[in-house]
């Protein structure tokens, strides 16, 4: 390389690199410090961060949760029940209704329900509150097992899953019977 033949061009290159290495190294935030705003300076305003959703701090909130979440599902098991699907799509949370059209849900909902056959009886087998569910928005949810015993089908598990919606009202985003 010719610029190299003398030296001189090597011993800039090298006074630069000196000079880069130091002056990074000197830079506020480079080793984890944080800089120090001087007493005239005003710091910008941080960006705010997502709110998670709130949990209940006592387990009379999640009781009452709970409580609620179960009557929401009994209600809408009821219009299941009398056969009103596409009605029961109507009175699910938005979340369900943008997932599902009501076509949809009527053509998957029909033939399993025929099958089935007419309630017998339906219990709660459990109850559990929770903030997260895959493949589902952040939010309040109750994930509820029923036992329910049907014409053509002495035992069953129905999975609803009422969530809290905006409006402060829980409506079922899932249904699954097994």
């Amino acid at each position: 390389m010719p610029y190299f033949k003398d030296g001189k061009m090597r011993t800039i290159i090298l006074a630069l690199l000196i000079i880069l290495l130091v002056s990074i190294s000197a830079l506020p935030g480079c080793k984890g410090e944080k800089p120090t705003p001087d007493a005239n300076e005003t710091q910008a305003p941080q960006p705010e961060q997502p709110k998670q959703p709130e949990q209940p701090k006592q387990p009379e909130d999640i009781a009452a949760a709970e409580k609620a979440a179960v009557e929401a599902a009994e209600a809408w098991l009821n219009i299941l029940d009398s056969g009103e699907y596409v009605k029961s799509r109507d009175e699910a949370a938005a979340y369900f209704r943008n997932t599902v059209t009501k076509e949809q849900w009527e053509a998957s909902l029909e033939p399993i329900r025929k099958r089935l056959g007419k309630l017998i009886s339906r219990k709660v087998l459990s109850k559990k509150y929770v903030t997260d569910i895959p493949n589902a928005p952040p939010g309040k949810y109750v994930i509820i097992q029923f036992q329910a015993r049907f014409q053509n089908r002495t035992s069953a598990v129905e999975t609803v899953t009422p969530m809290l919606e905006k409006d402060g009202k829980w409506r079922v985003s899932g249904y699954y019977v097994k």
